[in-house]
């Protein structure tokens, strides 16, 4: 597993390229969000890898009206992608604003459905014409994102599955499923075919591993031992320390020397 952190959410008291260039100093990969504020030629000379980065910044996959402004915002975002060598482009099934629903919406539909597919569909096409992979985030309306539809893990996984296509994967944040879901290792087992990258906070207080609730390295230990070989990107706050944060991140996904994917710690089967 390759491990990224999120720029937006540590070393924020520095400029943005500054706090790139200690993540990659760290050893990390490079999570963005929005880089329409940012300098790219500063940012490529920093020689970070790029890992992600927002795929579109207006409209809503679910809605009718406005997923045309998904699909003409990220193609104008794909040049900066490919100059960034970013591979992942996220996108969200409804439009945020500063965080929050555009529009919010309380129930889902069978138009939203059909629409969400659709334009994950077309978000698939265009991404395998410029070799870039468009992942739907899941996200949390217990407390963040209130009135985002189809915004749960389940429902962002039956979305890509419907959409059906190579160029188009889940951004698996297990921050937002542990608010809204619950059941993190059958959730990594089951999306796994389907999980472009993963992203991590714990619960409560979105801060690094080893904070709260969740119990990270018995899910980075199922997700090694299901195989998975992709980044896993913390997208959280540092509670103290942003060196120290990093370091339990790392921490977290590392294994001790000699423990294998064969070991008991590993085992894939449910206990009966």
């Amino acid at each position: 597993m390759r491990l990224a952190v999120c720029a937006e959410m540590v070393f924020t008291e520095l400029p943005f390229t500054e706090r790139v260039r200690r993540i990659h100093e760290a050893g990390f990969d490079v999570e963005l969000w929005d880089s329409r504020s940012k300098d790219i030629a500063a940012l490529k000379a920093s020689g970070a890898v790029f890992s992600s980065m927002t795929g579109y910044t207006s409209g809503s996959l679910v809605d009718a009206d406005t997923a045309d402004d998904v699909v003409r915002t990220a193609e104008t975002l794909i040049p900066t992608a490919l100059e960034l060598g970013v591979s992942r482009m996220v996108v969200h099934s409804a439009e945020l604003i500063d965080g929050k629903a555009a529009r919010p919406a309380y129930r889902s539909n069978g138009s939203m459905w059909i629409t969400g597919a659709r334009t994950l569909e077309r978000l698939g096409a265009l991404g395998e014409k410029h070799g870039v992979t468009f992942c739907l985030e899941n996200l949390n309306t217990v407390l963040d994102h209130p009135g985002i539809p189809l915004a749960r893990a389940k429902d962002a996984l039956a979305l890509v599955e419907a959409a059906g296509h190579p160029n188009v994967k889940m951004m698996l944040d297990l921050y937002h499923a542990q608010l809204g879901e619950g059941n993190l290792i059958e959730l990594v087992r089951t999306a796994l075919p389907h999980i472009g990258e993963i992203q991590v906070a714990d619960v409560p207080g979105r801060c690094e591993p080893g904070t709260g609730e969740i119990n990270y390295p018995a899910v980075a230990r199922a997700l090694a031992a299901a195989g998975y070989e992709g980044t896993v990107g913390m997208e959280a706050w540092a509670s103290g320390d942003d060196m120290e944060a990093l370091e339990a991140f790392r921490q977290a996904f590392t294994f001790e020397a000699g423990e294998s994917r064969n070991s008991p710690a590993f085992s894939t089967e449910v206990a009966r």
